[in-house]
C-alpha cells in the first residue's frame, strides 16, 4: 500500500491522502464507491472517519441485570425478527434478542426497515429505557447500532467503535471497522509521521499521533480515547491557523498599499450630517479602520454586527475617507436589490455634499456616486465606465457587474464588499487588484450581517482583524416573534396581518420557492400571492417579488413597496439582506421550518426599523423535524443575533461554515468550536510561536508540507484569496 515502497521513513498525511482505499483488502469497486458517497476516498480519509460514539464492553450490562425503569445499553444477539400491520397502515416490527443470562424484546413503531436491518444472527446494541410488557422485558424505539454478522466475538470485553453508517450507500459500522483496522495494520512498518515538535507536545500534554489514530478507533479504556480526541482535535485547529496565519503573514510582508489621513473636512461634515449620534460600537469601529488606512499596510477587516446595527454609516465613513484624499471607493453588493439599496441610502446620505477640486474657481464640486448593475442601461453604462476611469466618480456602488473586465479605476483605494461570503474569493481579489496601475492594493472591507460566533470568527476568520458593531442605532423598535402552527393560529395571524395594513402599515410574506418544485412540500411565491390576493387579503394591494422577474421589473416593485402603493410583498429570500422600508411593521416567513437560523434573523431583521412596534410570524409546516422546532424556539426566545449564531453553531455543527469560505472537504471533522474553546486558543498561540515574521514554516519543514498539503485540498480559489 505504501506509495515509495522503498521509503522506511513515517508516513506523512499526504502520503496517506495519495492511497486510495481500493488498495485495501476487501475494498473492490462497489465498495470503493460506497465509500466515496461517504467523501472516503483515501486511507487519510479513513483513518479520519470517525467513530461517532462507543459501546464499553468491558462494563456492559447483561440482559438478566437489566433494571425496569432505567436506561441501559445491552448487547445481544437477534434470535428472531416479525412485523405486523397496525390500524391507519402502520408497521411494527417485534425483535426478539438475547444473550448467555436472557431474553429481551424490542419493538419499532412504523420503522419497517429495522425488519431488514436486524436479521437473525446479527450482534447488535440497544440503547434504551427497559420496560415490561406481558411479564417479559421490552425497548421500544430503542437506538440500535449493527456491530456485526455473528462474527463479532473479538470485540466481547473491549469498547466497540461505532461509525457513521448509510444505509444508501451501504456502509455498516463492522466493516468501516475492519477496513479502518487493515489500515492501520499496513501502516505499522513505516509509522505515522509526527510533525509537531516534541517540545509542544509535551507543554500541551498531547499524545503521539500514531497512538492517537490507534486509540480513537480502538481504544483500551475511555480516557485514553479522550486522549486521542484531544490529540487530533488540536491537529486539526493548528492545520488551520497556521494555514491562516502564514497567509496573512505573508501577504502582509508582500503587499503595498495606500497611506490615508482620516481626519479632515469631508469625514467632519460627514458626521455633523448625521441624523443620530453614533452608537459607541460605530465609534470603535471607524477608529479601528482609521488606524489601518493610515497605514501603508493594506487592511483586511471584517465588520460584522447583528441586523440594523449601522454597518452602512462605517461602511460609508471608510468610502468617504478614501475620497477625501483624492482616491476612489468602491462598495460590492452580491444582488441587484442590496446593491441599489446601498445606492438609496447613500444617495440619501450624501446628498449636496462637495469635495475639493482645485480645478474649478470655487474649488468644490459635488460628490459623485455612480451604481453599476447588470440591469443598467448602455448609455448608464457608458457614462460609468467613463466616470470611473477617469476618476470623476468618487464612489460606485455595484453589482458583480463592477468585476467585468471593461471596468477601470482611476485610483481605487478602499473596497468594501457587502455579504461578502456570497462571492467567489477570486472575484473579490480581481476588483482589488485592478483598481490600480501602480500596484498598490486597495484597503479591504468586508461586511456581513450574520452574527458569528467568537470561536468560529477567530478560527474561521483568523486572517482577518475583526470589528463588531454589537450595539443597535436609537430608533430600532423591538420585533417580537411568534411560531405560528396548525390551521387556526394561521387564520388568526392574517387577521393581524389585515388589521396591521389597515392602519397604514406594510408586510412581507416571505416563502421558500418560486414556484412548485417536485418532491418538495412547500408553497410557492406564485401560487401564496394568488392564494391571497383571492383570499386572507383581498382587497389588499399585493405585490410578488423573485429572482425570475426581470430587473426592471424587480426595481418598479421595490420603488412600489417603498413608496407605499403596494401593501403586502410577496416575495422569496431575495428581500433577505439590505431592504429597509421603514414603514414595513410585520414579516410572515411561510414553511420557516425549512430555513436556518441566521436567514431566518436576517429576514426578522427587514421589520422594526420605524416608530411602530413590529412582528415576526414564523409558520411552520405539520410536522417539523426536532431540530427544526429547536431552531424556531430559540428564534422565538432572543432577538440577539450573537446569541443565536452561537446557538446554531451547536445545532449545525462546524462544516458550513467553512462552506462559507469556499473551502473544499470538511476541515474540522473531530474539532467542534462550541466544545473546543480551549483548543482553538492553544493551536492560535501555537501558530504564532511556530511560523516566523515573514509567514514561513521553515524552521519546521514537516508541519510546513503538511499545512501545504493541507491547503492543497481546499478550493484553489482559497488560496489566492485577497
Amino acid at each position: 500500500m505504501n506509495p515509495a515502497a522503498t521509503s522506511t521513513a513515517p508516513l506523512t498525511l499526504r502520503e496517506l491522502d495519495a492511497i486510495g482505499v481500493e488498495r485495501l483488502n476487501g475494498v473492490g469497486r462497489q465498495r470503493r464507491k460506497a465509500l466515496g458517497d461517504v467523501g472516503v476516498e483515501t486511507v487519510f480519509d479513513l483513518l479520519t472517519y470517525y467513530p461517532r460514539r462507543y459501546v464499553d464492553r468491558t462494563a456492559q450490562a447483561p440482559i438478566s441485570e437489566a433494571v425496569v425503569g432505567e436506561e441501559i445499553t445491552v448487547v445481544a444477539d437477534v434470535l428472531s425478527v416479525s412485523s405486523r400491520r397496525l390500524r391507519g397502515g402502520r408497521r411494527l416490527v417485534s425483535v426478539e434478542l438475547g444473550d448467555a443470562t436472557g431474553v429481551l424484546g424490542a419493538v419499532f413503531f412504523n420503522q419497517a426497515w429495522r425488519e431488514r436491518q436486524l436479521t437473525e444472527g446479527r450482534t447488535v446494541a440497544l440503547f434504551g429505557k427497559v420496560e415490561t410488557y406481558r411479564g417479559s422485558k421490552q425497548m421500544t424505539n430503542p437506538v440500535v447500532d449493527v456491530l456485526g454478522d455473528g462474527s463479532t466475538a473479538e470485540r466481547t470485553g473491549k469498547i466497540v467503535a461505532i461509525y457513521p453508517q448509510s444505509e444508501t450507500a451501504g456502509i455498516v459500522t463492522w466493516d468501516v471497522a475492519n477496513w479502518v483496522a487493515e489500515a492501520r495494520r499496513r501502516c505499522e512498518r513505516r509509522g505515522i509521521a509526527d510533525p509537531v515538535p516534541a517540545r509542544l507536545r509535551k507543554r500541551l500534554g498531547l499524545a503521539g499521533r500514531a497512538r492517537a489514530f490507534t486509540d480513537i478507533h480502538e481504544p483500551r479504556s475511555m480516557s485514553d480515547r479522550w486522549a486521542a480526541r484531544d490529540r487530533l482535535v488540536f491537529d486539526e485547529l493548528l492545520r488551520v491557523q497556521l494555514l491562516l496565519r502564514s497567509q496573512r503573514l505573508a501577504r502582509e510582508a508582500h503587499e503595498l498599499g495606500l497611506a490615508h489621513d482620516p481626519a479632515g473636512s469631508l469625514i467632519e461634515a460627514f458626521q455633523r450630517r448625521l441624523p443620530y449620534a453614533l452608537t459607541g460600537a460605530q465609534q470603535r469601529a471607524m477608529a479601528e479602520l482609521d488606524a489601518d488606512v493610515s497605514t501603508q499596510r493594506p487592511m483586511h477587516r471584517l465588520l460584522q454586527g447583528d441586523v440594523g446595527a449601522g454597518k452602512t454609516l462605517v461602511a460609508l465613513h471608510a468610502l468617504l475617507v478614501a475620497v477625501q484624499n483624492g482616491h476612489q471607493g468602491a462598495l460590492l453588493a452580491p444582488t441587484e436589490v442590496l446593491a441599489e439599496q446601498h445606492y438609496i441610502a447613500l444617495r440619501a446620505l450624501l446628498h449636496e455634499f462637495e469635495v475639493a477640486d482645485d480645478a474649478r474657481l470655487d474649488g468644490r464640486r459635488p460628490l459623485c456616486l455612480r451604481l453599476l448593475t447588470g440591469s443598467s442601461s448602455a448609455t448608464e453604462r457608458r457614462e460609468v465606465l467613463v466616470e470611473t476611469a477617469t476618476g470623476a466618480a468618487d464612489i460606485v456602488v455595484g453589482t458583480h457587474a463592477l468585476l467585468e473586465e471593461s471596468v477601470k479605476f482611476g485610483s481605487l483605494s478602499v473596497v468594501v464588499v457587502d455579504e461578502q461570503h456570497r462571492f467567489g474569493v477570486s472575484q473579490r481579489a480581481r476588483l482589488r487588484e485592478s483598481g490600480r496601475d501602480d500596484r498598490r492594493i486597495p484597503h479591504l472591507l468586508v461586511m456581513t450581517a450574520t452574527p458569528i460566533p467568537r470561536t468560529a470568527a477567530m478560527t474561521v476568520y483568523g486572517d482577518l482583524d475583526v470589528s463588531v458593531l454589537d450595539e443597535l442605532p436609537p430608533g430600532r423598535t423591538p420585533i417580537t416573534t411568534e411560531w405560528v402552527r396548525g390551521p387556526l393560529a394561521a387564520e388568526v395571524m392574517w387577521a393581524e396581518v389585515g388589521r396591521e395594513i389597515e392602519a397604514g402599515r406594510q408586510a412581507y410574506v416571505v416563502c421558500p420557492l418560486i414556484s412548485e418544485s417536485e418532491g418538495l412540500e412547500a408553497r410557492s411565491a406564485e401560487q401564496v400571492h394568488a392564494e391571497l390576493a383571492a383570499g386572507s387579503l383581498a382587497g389588499v394591494r399585493v405585490g410578488l417579488l423573485h429572482g425570475r422577474l426581470p430587473p426592471a421589473d424587480k426595481e418598479a416593485m421595490m420603488t412600489s413597496f417603498r413608496s407605499g402603493r403596494v401593501d403586502a410583498l410577496v416575495a422569496t429570500t431575495v428581500i433577505e439582506v439590505g431592504i429597509d422600508v421603514p414603514n414595513a411593521t410585520v414579516m410572515v416567513v411561510l414553511s420557516a421550518d425549512r430555513f436556518g437560523i441566521a436567514q431566518l434573523h436576517q429576514l426578522r431583521g427587514r421589520v422594526g426599523r420605524g416608530a411602530h412596534a413590529s412582528k415576526c410570524y414564523l409558520v411552520s409546516d405539520d410536522d417539523p423535524t426536532p431540530l427544526a422546532e429547536e431552531r424556531l424556539a430559540a428564534l422565538v426566545a432572543t432577538n440577539d443575533g450573537f446569541e443565536l449564531a452561537e446557538r446554531d453553531l451547536e445545532l449545525r455543527g462546524e462544516g458550513t461554515l467553512f462552506d462559507e469560505r469556499q473551502s473544499g472537504r470538511s476541515d474540522l471533522k473531530l474539532a467542534s468550536l462550541v466544545r473546543d474553546l480551549d483548543w482553538v486558543k492553544a493551536a492560535r498561540d501555537a501558530a504564532a510561536d511556530l511560523i516566523a515574521a515573514d509567514g514561513d514554516l521553515d524552521a519546521h519543514p514537516a508541519l510546513a508540507d503538511e499545512v501545504d498539503w493541507f491547503a492543497s485540498r481546499r478550493d484553489p480559489d482559497y488560496l489566492h484569496r485577497s
